[in-house]
């Protein structure tokens, strides 16, 4: 089981990599619902051990690429994200004061707590792509204009699989119109 877990979170990674064509120095969000890829309800049975195969089988491969990743975790910290120190300053993001666990923020993000080289948690992000795996709602992280990417992939273990990545906003144009009062 493991090992198919491996492999699917690789080669969703590597295909949202190759489709969303980030840049060093871009983010990617992942919201991970490990009671879902267990075949469990969300938050319901959160599983250290699978957080960490999936960590493994992506994170080497978004640091390789000179992409940074973002945990986010569970709704018990409103969604709040993990990060490497680097990735709040160059942002300037506010870092906040919690420390997830597996129960209380989620597994992923506490794992990613406990492997980044200097974790910090920030409350909001905005990441140039992202993967959702078990339905975790990571569109409050994303840039403006999210788009849906399909992969091969649909799901990791037994937890659905959606990707985005971002674009910049379309403003204008030749047949836009425009509120006198606001200009």
């Amino acid at each position: 089981m493991f090992e198919d877990i491996k492999n699917s979170a690789q080669t969703a990674i590597l295909e949202l990599l190759d489709i969303a064509k980030l840049q060093q120095g871009n983010v990617l969000i992942i919201g991970c619902s490990t009671s879902e890829v267990g075949g469990e309800k969300i938050g319901s049975a959160s599983n250290f051990e699978l957080a960490g195969v999936i960590f493994d089988a992506i994170n080497p491969v978004l640091k390789k690429n000179g992409i940074f990743l973002a945990a986010q975790c569970c709704e018990h910290l409103n969604r709040a994200v993990v990060v490497e120190r680097e990735v709040a300053e160059k942002l300037g993001l506010e870092i906040v004061n919690v420390r997830p666990m597996p129960k209380a923020g989620g597994s992923f993000a506490a794992y990613a707590y406990d492997n980044f080289e200097q974790p910090v948690v920030v409350e909001f992000i905005k990441a140039d792509a992202g993967l959702d795996i078990g339905d975790t709602f990571i569109g409050m992280s994303l840039k403006h204009v999210a788009v849906p990417v399909r992969l091969s992939v649909r799901q990791i273990g037994q937890a659905h699989l959606s990707a985005a990545r971002t674009r910049k906003k379309f403003i204008g144009g030749e047949r836009a119109m425009y509120v006198q009062e606001d200009m």
